[in-house]
C-alpha cells in the first residue's frame, strides 16, 4: 500500500510563477510535491494551468515565451532552472505531451527507439526494454511495422507513453493522457500507468481533466483553479469531498447535479471565496 508520508519526496515545486510573454501571468504561486513511487493527479479545468505547471518542471516553457519568475522546482534536492530538457530526461524525467505528438512518417518501432536515444547502455539492453514496452502495450507489438500516423489516437497515445518508457524514467510527467479516447480506452491507458507505476516502480504526475478516472488510479491530487491550488490531498479523500464531489464530479449527497446546477455552484465555490 503506497503511503506518501513514509516515502521520499522526488520533486518539489514551491510557489512558483510563470509568465508568458514577459505580462501573461499563468501560474500564481503554486506548490506541490510528488513522493517517490507513487500517482500524483494535477487537476482542474482547461486553461487551470496544468500544463504550463509541467512544463515548467520540464523546463519546456522556453519554447513558448514563457519563464518561472518566481519560487523553486527541485527534483531529488538539485534545482532543475537552466538545466535543458535533454538533461533532465538523463537524469531521470520525461514529459509526454498532450496530444501525443507522434513522428507520423516512421513506424511504431521507430518511434519507440526514438525514446532510447539518451541511453548509453548499449543495444541489448534497449531490445530488453522495447519488449517489456510490448509487454505493457500488446496492441503495439501487433502495430510496430505501421506508419505511426496510420494509427488510432488511442494507439498513439500508446505510443507516446511507450516512448517515455524507453528512456529508462524514474518519473514520467503524463499531459492530459485522456483526451480525445473514447471511455473504454481511456480505462485501459490508466490501467497501463497503474501496472507501469506498480511494475516498474515509475513515479507519474499527471494532468488530467477527467477528475473522476484520475482519482480512482492517483494516490493524492492537486487540483488548480486559475493558476492557483485551491486544494489537494489523499485521492480517497478527494474522491469523498464535498466540494470536489459536486463540482467536479458532478455529484452531491442528493446525487447527480445537472449542468445548470453545477454551472451554479461554479460561481459560488467557497474556496474562491
Amino acid at each position: 500500500m503506497f503511503d506518501a508520508d513514509r516515502t521520499e519526496t522526488l520533486l518539489d515545486v514551491n510557489n512558483i510563477e510563470v509568465i508568458y510573454n514577459h505580462v501573461i501571468l499563468v501560474l500564481k504561486g503554486v506548490s506541490l510535491t510528488v513522493p517517490k513511487g507513487g500517482i500524483t493527479a494535477l487537476l482542474g479545468g482547461n486553461g487551470a494551468g496544468k500544463t504550463t505547471t509541467l512544463k515548467a518542471i520540464s523546463n519546456l516553457l522556453a519554447s513558448e515565451r514563457g519563464e518561472v519568475t518566481k519560487g523553486t522546482i527541485t527534483y531529488r534536492g538539485e534545482r532543475v532552472a537552466g538545466q535543458n530538457p535533454a538533461s533532465l530526461v538523463r537524469k531521470g524525467i520525461i514529459q509526454v505531451m498532450e496530444g501525443r505528438h507522434c513522428f507520423e512518417h516512421l513506424t511504431v518501432e521507430e518511434n519507440l527507439l526514438t525514446g532510447a536515444y539518451t541511453r548509453r547502455d548499449g543495444s541489448a539492453a534497449i531490445r530488453r526494454d522495447l519488449e517489456m514496452v510490448y509487454d505493457y502495450f500488446p496492441r503495439l507489438r501487433e502495430r510496430r511495422k505501421s506508419q505511426a500516423g496510420y494509427t488510432s489516437g488511442g494507439e498513439q497515445q500508446m505510443v507516446a507513453m511507450g516512448r517515455a518508457l524507453m528512456s529508462r524514467p524514474e518519473m514520467i510527467l503524463l499531459d492530459e493522457p485522456s483526451m480525445g479516447l473514447a471511455p473504454q480506452l481511456v480505462e485501459q491507458i490508466f490501467e497501463i500507468v497503474k501496472a507501469v507505476n506498480e511494475g516498474e516502480g515509475v513515479t507519474f504526475l499527471l494532468a488530467e481533466q477527467n477528475t473522476n478516472v484520475a482519482l480512482r488510479y492517483a494516490h493524492q491530487g492537486y487540483i488548480l483553479e486559475n493558476g492557483r491550488v485551491v486544494m489537494d490531498g489523499p485521492a480517497m479523500q478527494l474522491r469523498e469531498n464535498p466540494d470536489v464531489k459536486e463540482f467536479y464530479l458532478g455529484m452531491s449527497d442528493e446525487g447527480r447535479k445537472s449542468f445548470r446546477d453545477v454551472r451554479s455552484y461554479r460561481r459560488r465555490k467557497r474556496w474562491l471565496a
